[in-house]
């Protein structure tokens, strides 16, 4: 059974010695042909850069010897024109012939200028400086010549014409003399450009570039360039003048020309031969290899997608904790990148800090190899930035193709999801819960007003009584003068008027939960204070809180169950003074008050007919100074069942908002300034009764 597998591994390492070795020989081969290629490049190069050579030397030379010529023929041109006059016609003549002279000059012993021609081809050349600009050159050139006794040249200076252009000219100052006595000078003015393009070789110049340099590279006249971006060659040679020096610039671009030698060229054509046969046997290697690649990647390829369209985060760690691998989704669950990952070890950077040393113990034990069970166990990741979520993590050994443990495999899976399913279900049941208890809050509600009725009933008729017997006078009908009996009888009225009060309270609740149609009429909104003002004062005073109560004049009626939104206005006051205990607010602070504020509010604008408003309502505003309502508290503010006090039932609330909205009106919350709550309801104005005009007799 092992043979066949020993047959693979033999033939796997022949296939990777042939290559090995096929790639050695064409390394050397690439590397002896480059060898071959560079030397033939140095010679070529070599050999066009020594003619490149030759070629400037020979246009120095040409040059030097037209120089020579033009001061032999400027020495003919003194002897036969002995005068002025004479001497300016022979001069055009010259100039004709020589265009690199743009200037003839005869000047006297003191330099002054004697006679003077310019160049035909060249208009105007001194019209935009004067000549004189340029005596200093002159000077310095004839001085020389004096010196020398012979012909002198000065520096080269530019000198511009009209439009931007301009010329690099050079002067050339030759000593004269007559009869054996100084005769004055004769000054010709070169024109560094013509010099170029009149004492050259034009054959030595096609497709080159020629150009006059000062010693310091800087270019002072250009003859022609190298066109194209090939290689450039530069020869240099130098141009010595008496009195000055110029440097000829020729640049030829590199050509491939000629043959290479005999034992090159059959040394490269036997490597280009064998070459070939390397890269036939290569080439067949490489379809093969290409094969069995295109194998692996296809197969590479099917695992990455299966692995990439998992939601289950993968993550490969080795036996030391050092990530190895993580797939995109487990990337995307820890809010890091692929790179991020890869190679860190413990503690994770998942991890939140205060579990470290936790998660430390448990990866301890892990890979001291106790491995956890298969069910998984779950945990709290942290991502970067700081939101956390937990997982279910299931791992399992890592089995390389020997069968030995390289590491740990886990599976993630993101638990936000299913608990966030779960928490919907709970809150569910909650609600579940809340309906069966208001079901049954109602049945108590309604066994409550049957058994308080009568009880109420006979309350109220025996406060009736007791008024009745205390108001008739023992005597003749005179008035009670008895101020206790006074105070009895209000006391006896305010028992009556609370047992009916109570009644309405029962009989509205009953209806409410019963859903009947409810009586509505129009009240002011004062006297809707006034009914449980009673109430209130007591219990203010008991808690030392003072009352501040402010109805805007002029506001109108409201159309609503009086009783029902006495309850709510007597509600949202007690939860007020709830909030402030006796220790908070101090009662020596300005803050322990009480404010029940009534205005109109307009809600919805436009006119109907006959021009009164569409629809107008009025506000109601309980306003405490207590600690507040946090996020949290306000968030459940209005859920049945919900209180923050060990006493109350969690309904206040919760039926004073669905009182207000089965009137059209909303019970809002807000923060108080510099502390408290404000709480807000609106009800609806009652509609205004235009008395009919009557008409006169």
């Amino acid at each position: 059974m092992e043979r066949p597998h020993f047959i693979r591994a033999w033939r796997e390492s022949l296939r990777s010695l042939r290559w090995r070795l096929w790639a050695a020989l064409l390394l050397l081969v690439v590397t002896l042909l480059g060898v071959l290629i560079f030397l033939a490049a140095e010679y070529e190069e070599s050999r066009d850069q020594t003619a490149l050579e030759q070629d400037a030397a020979s246009l120095v030379s040409d040059i030097r010897s037209s120089l020579v010529r033009n001061v032999q023929t400027l020495q003919s041109l003194h002897s036969v024109a002995p005068t002025a006059d004479s001497w300016a016609f022979p001069a055009a003549e010259l100039m004709a012939q020589h265009r690199e002279i743009v200037r003839l000059e005869w000047r006297d012993n003191a330099q002054q200028v004697t006679a003077a021609r310019d160049t035909p081809f060249i208009p105007e050349l001194f019209g935009y400086l004067d000549r004189d600009q340029a005596l200093p050159e002159v000077r310095l050139a004839c001085d020389h010549a004096r010196r020398l006794s012979g012909p002198a040249y000065s520096s080269s200076y530019f000198w511009p014409l009209r439009h931007g252009k301009g010329l690099e000219l050079i002067e050339m100052c030759l000593p004269v003399a007559r009869a054996g006595l100084p005769n004055g000078f004769l000054v010709a003015t070169y024109s560094l450009p013509g010099l170029l393009s009149e004492l050259t070789n034009r054959d030595l110049l096609r497709g080159r570039g020629l150009a006059f340099n000062e010693a310091d590279g800087t270019r002072l006249a250009l003859h022609s360039i190298v066109t194209g971006t090939r290689r450039t060659l530069t020869a240099r040679q130098v141009l010595d003048l008496p009195g000055h020096t110029l440097i000829l610039q020729l640049q030829s671009p590199r050509l491939l020309r000629g043959l290479f030698p005999n034992v090159l060229t059959a040394m490269v054509s036997a490597l280009s031969l064998a070459l070939l046969s390397v890269l036939f046997l290569l080439g067949r290697d490489i379809r093969r290899r290409q094969r069995a690649e295109m194998e692996v990647a296809k197969s590479l390829a099917f695992r990455k997608a299966m692995e990439d369209s998992l939601v289950t985060g993968l993550r490969a760690r080795d036996m030391q904790g050092r990530i190895t691998y993580v797939n995109p989704a487990f990337c995307d669950m820890v809010g890091l990148t692929a790179e991020q990952l890869v190679g860190t070890g413990l503690p994770a950077p998942w991890w939140p800090p205060e579990l470290v040393d936790e998660y430390q113990q448990r990866q301890m034990v892990r890979l001291a190899g106790q491995v956890l069970p298969r069910e998984g166990y779950e945990s709290v990741f942290q991502r970067p930035d700081g939101t956390r979520f937990p997982v279910l993590i299931i791992e399992a050994p890592l089995i390389d193709a020997q069968g030995k443990q390289t590491g740990f495999m886990s599976a993630i899976l993101d638990l936000t999801e299913q608990r966030r399913v779960e928490d919907l279900n709970r809150a569910s049941q909650e609600r579940l819960q809340a309906t069966a208890r208001l079901a049954t809050m109602g049945e108590m509600a309604s066994l409550l007003s049957h058994e308080l009725n009568q009880p109420l009933a006979a309350i109220s008729s025996y406060a009736s009584g007791t008024l009745n017997l205390l108001e008739q006078p023992e005597g003749s009908g005179a008035a009670v003068a008895d101020p206790v009996q006074a105070d009895l009888m209000q006391a006896v009225r305010r028992i009556g008027e609370q047992a009916e009060r109570a009644a309405r309270v029962i009989k509205s609740v009953a209806d409410f939960v019963r859903r009947r149609q409810q009586v509505r009429e129009a009240v002011t909104p004062k006297s809707l204070i006034d009914a449980i003002l009673p109430l209130l004062s007591l219990q203010a005073k008991k808690q030392g809180i003072r009352l501040q109560i402010q109805v805007a004049p002029e506001c109108p009626s409201v159309l609503c169950d009086r009783t029902m939104v006495e309850q709510v206005l007597l509600n949202l006051a007690r939860n007020g003074m709830q909030a402030m205990p006796l220790t908070d607010p101090s009662s020596r602070m300005s803050l322990r008050v009480l404010r029940l504020e009534v205005g109109q509010a307009r809600l919805h604008s436009g006119l109907a007919p006959g021009g009164l408003p569409q629809k107008t309502w009025v506000a109601f505003s309980v306003t405490d100074h207590g600690l507040g309502l946090s996020e949290e508290v306000q968030a459940k503010l209005f859920t049945p069942f919900f209180t923050t006090r060990a006493e109350g039932m969690g309904l206040g609330l919760s039926l004073c908002r669905t009182v207000i909205e089965q009137h059209g009106g909303a019970l809002t919350h807000e923060p108080n300034e510099p502390r408290g709550t404000v709480f807000r309801f609106t009800l609806p104005a009652a509609p205004v009764q235009v008395a009919p005009l009557s008409s006169g007799a």
